[in-house]
């Protein structure tokens, strides 16, 4: 009985969105995993990059963030027939270009492509962030973290791409 009373207080669809984007993350881990370990370890980093630990819990919170974010936008904005059409559509298009930025970086091993992609995912993220904003501001601010995170993503992406291609004397000879 404790137990059922205990369930009867969740706010199930508040912890459904917020576990969401982090089911894309979890995938993605796989791949990045995988990776790191036989490909990712012979590229030319920079020397401020984060360490490999750093990224798992900074994309669990920012993805919980961004799940709760919309279910604030998706509670506040009368679902997905009100106001908040357009701004979970943003997100959507945000989360999904967001899931599909690693496998073209880990798995395909497209760093050009990959570096194009992201534009995607910022784009999104800042219109996300201001459309948020306009339903529930607190909805709006809890985006700027991720904002902040993927301007270094971005960086990161486009000198891992810089310094790791492949030289014209490299491409003749192949």
């Amino acid at each position: 009985m404790a137990l059922s009373n205990a369930l009867s207080l969740v706010n199930w669809p508040a912890l459904g969105f917020t576990v969401l984007p982090n089911l894309g993350g979890i995938a993605g881990g796989f791949i990045t995993k995988n990776a790191i370990e036989k490909w990712y370890k012979t590229l030319k980093l920079p020397s401020w990059r984060p360490p490999n630990w750093v990224f798992g819990p900074v994309w669990t919170t920012l993805y919980c963030g961004m799940g709760y974010a919309s279910y604030m936008v998706y509670r506040d904005g009368g679902g997905l027939m009100g106001p908040a059409r357009l701004p979970l559509t943003v997100y959507g298009l945000n989360i999904v270009a967001n899931w599909m930025w690693t496998p073209i970086f880990f798995g395909a091993k497209n760093l050009k492509l990959a570096f194009y992609e992201i534009q995607l995912v910022d784009a999104t993220a800042l219109g996300m962030t201001y459309l948020f904003y306009q339903i529930n501001p607190t909805a709006g601010l809890l985006i700027v973290p991720y904002c902040l995170w993927l301007s270094i993503a971005t960086t990161l992406n486009y000198v891992i791409y810089r310094d790791n291609k492949p030289k014209i004397t490299e491409l003749k000879e192949n």
